[in-house]
């Protein structure tokens, strides 16, 4: 058993002792969280999402967002939450962006498309050809259901059987890959082989297909680490994220191409920052998207804390999965 530290080294100071430094590329991904909506509350949430939040973006968000968007030649927006298709005008946003001649990307959680009103949701991503990367934390029901709640597990099945209906899997257009997070405090497997588990079980006892599994880290931010602390297990997991840094870890992590923009517009550099509140500018005066200078963006140093010894650990993580 390693020893469990009392006070995380700084991540700086952990990239300069392996003779690394984090730099930008050239944007090529526009993450928009859409707010903290959603139909689902899962332990796992570095949003803190669930039915009773209020924070959505709004049209004129939206539009501000459009209109910077079109200046730019970004290829990819991706689309996250909450759940993006609880939001008002989430259909008017998609087909802003596809008109544009962008990949969408939706961050979807399956359980929406059997909800009550969202009937849509199915017909509509097929149409607009927008590519899905879908919760599935595990093949087997046990395992989604602790993590997510009763019964998902079932309506993640029955929404992915339609999904491949509409051609999700098989269609070259209809992209549908699938994200696993570890139940749990512990790093996630290999991806390739978790990969040829998944669909190796999926499709024997479901017929379900797919394109790509991500393994993503739980990062210890927000709904997770109340959990890790609630068992007293925080500095341990730390710890291991610790123990596991791997150098190798940073060409793919998603700061260095990824401009994450929160509900209101304003400015991060991931997702798990915009939770954690580190936006460019000040909590009382944060700079917005569409006041942004693509070159200005280059120039700006990446904002880290201790949670980012979440993205290096073992095989990487980002949005896309493993970074090694």
């Amino acid at each position: 058993m390693p020893t469990v530290i009392t006070e995380l080294p700084d991540f700086k100071s952990t990239l300069s002792n392996h003779g690394l430094s984090l730099q930008r590329e050239t944007p090529r991904v526009l993450q928009i969280n859409t707010g903290k909506l959603c139909n689902l509350t899962c332990v796992h949430c570095h949003v803190n999402a669930g039915p009773r939040r209020k924070e959505i973006i709004t049209r004129e968000t939206m539009d501000r967002i459009l209109a910077w968007l079109e200046q730019t030649d970004i290829e990819v927006v991706d689309l996250t939450g909450g759940t993006p298709e609880m939001i008002p005008d989430f259909r008017y946003y998609v087909q802003c962006i596809r008109a544009m001649g962008r990949t969408v990307m939706n961050r979807c959680n399956l359980t929406i498309l059997n909800e009550p009103g969202f009937e849509w949701v199915g017909d509509f991503h097929a149409e607009q050809g927008v590519h899905l990367v879908a919760s599935m934390p595990c093949y087997s029901p046990e395992n989604v259901n602790e993590q997510r709640g009763d019964g998902v597990f079932d309506s993640s099945i029955l929404a992915l059987k339609q999904l491949n209906a509409l051609g999700y899997g098989t269609d070259t257009a209809l992209k549908l890959d699938l994200v696993y997070n570890p139940n749990g405090a512990q790093l996630p497997p290999e991806q390739v082989q978790l990969e040829a588990d998944y669909k190796r079980e999926l499709k024997a006892h479901f017929g379900i297909v797919f394109d790509q599994l991500f393994a993503i880290t739980n990062m210890p931010i927000a709904r997770f680490t109340s959990y890790l602390k609630r068992q007293g297990g925080y500095a341990a997991y730390m710890q291991l994220l610790l123990d596991n840094f791997n150098a190798g870890s940073m060409d793919g992590l998603m700061c260095r191409d990824t401009i994450s923009v929160g509900w209101e517009g304003d400015l991060f550099d991931c997702d798990f920052n915009q939770q954690l509140g580190m936006q460019h500018g000040s909590k009382s005066a944060p700079d917005r998207l569409w006041d942004l200078d693509l070159e200005d963006w280059a120039k700006r140093p990446i904002q880290v804390g201790h949670h980012c010894y979440g993205c290096t650990a073992g095989q990487g993580s980002s949005c896309g999965g493993a970074t090694v």
